[in-house]
Parts: C-alpha cells; sequence; structure tokens
C-alpha cells in the first residue's frame, strides 16, 4: 500500500455524475480542485451496504467542508450511469439521493490503482479517504478495509488542523480540536504544552 502523503494527488480524467445531476464525460481533478483543498474519497461499489451510510454523511456535512474551502469528489468502479441511478433512488429504498458533490466512475479501475486502494481479490477499492491541500498535494490519508466505515467527522477534524497548521504555523498535537491549543514545534513549545495539557491527552 503507497503512502501518498506528501506527494501530488494523482490527477484523473473521467466520466462523472456532477452534484447537479449532470453527467460529463471528462471530469478532470486537477482543473477542478485547482487553488482549492478537496477530500477525495474511494468506496466500493454502489448499490450497497456501508457506503450508502458513509455517502449520505458525506452530504450531511457538504455545508461545513464548503465552509472551510474544500471539495468533496466520490470515486467507485461503478459507471456513471450506476452512479446518477443511485442518486436517483430514494435513501429509503436503499439510494443515497441528490448528493452535492461529484461520483467519479472509475470503470477500467485506473483511479483506484493510481492511489493504491484496489483490494487485491475483490477488486473493488478500500475506503481510502485523501485531504489534498491547495498546492495538490496529500496531506492526510487513511484507508479502511470494505467492512469499516469511516468517520466524516475526523476528516473535517484534519481540514482544521491543516487550516490551523498552515494559518498558525504551530503543530496540532493528539486529540487537537478546532478551538484548541496548538503546540510550537520545538522542545521548548512540547515542554510548555505538555505541562499545561498533559493531563487532558
Amino acid at each position: 500500500m503507497s503512502v501518498l502523503v506528501g506527494r501530488p494527488a494523482p490527477d484523473f480524467t473521467a466520466a462523472a455524475v456532477l452534484g447537479n445531476g449532470e453527467i460529463v464525460e471528462n471530469f478532470n481533478l486537477k482543473t477542478e480542485i485547482e487553488g482549492s483543498a478537496a477530500v477525495v474519497f474511494f468506496y466500493p461499489l454502489d448499490f450497497t451496504f456501508v457506503c450508502p451510510s458513509e455517502l449520505i454523511a458525506f452530504d450531511k456535512r457538504f455545508e461545513e467542508f464548503q465552509k472551510r474551502g474544500v471539495k468533496v469528489i466520490g470515486v467507485s468502479i461503478d459507471s456513471q450511469f450506476s452512479h446518477n441511478a443511485w442518486r436517483n433512488t430514494a435513501i429509503e429504498d436503499g439510494g443515497i439521493g441528490q448528493v452535492k458533490y461529484p461520483l467519479i466512475a472509475d470503470v477500467k479501475h485506473e483511479i483506484c490503482q493510481a492511489y493504491d486502494v484496489e483490494h487485491p481479490e475483490a477488486g473493488v477499492a478500500f475506503r481510502g479517504s485523501f485531504l489534498i491541500d491547495t498546492q495538490g498535494v496529500v496531506r492526510h490519508q487513511v484507508i479502511n478495509d470494505l467492512p469499516l466505515g469511516r468517520n466524516i467527522d475526523e476528516m473535517l477534524r484534519m481540514v482544521d488542523a491543516l487550516n490551523f497548521h498552515e494559518t498558525h504555523g504551530e503543530v496540532c498535537p493528539a486529540q487537537w480540536e478546532e478551538g484548541k491549543k496548538g503546540m510550537d514545534a520545538s522542545p521548548k513549545g512540547v515542554a510548555a504544552f505538555l505541562s499545561e495539557n498533559a493531563d487532558d491527552l
């Protein structure tokens, strides 16, 4: 499994269903996210079990990502037509409804292979999530096995942590959340932080 953190996010061009329901043939990642941070997440298949809960959870927090200037993009090996059908299936019937972010059709498996999240036997993507900064560099990644659903709030926390670091220059210690103190990346900074906050870790 490759570690992409610290490296440019692999670019791709593929068919997609956009958040407004439009089907396009040439969705390009670099063009779409240029100058913005983004979360690219992979999931195994449309019309399955854990997957709709994750896509709905991303959709429920879509405005939170937007407020932070972060684009959300979902990817699976299904076709754009399958994505469209799933979007047009009611949540109470196992669908995802009109999610507000694009769903990419990785029918040739090129994207999940580029991000090294393809399951070696099942031929679908693991639940991979990648936080990409405004320069197109991956700053955070996490890969879950197929039965293990993601915590989307944790991705928001990582977005906040990256924003905090880029804004203030301080690093984010364990259990950091928006509103908590950062740490100066120096021996003195570590000592000062731990002397005040070690009991809360």
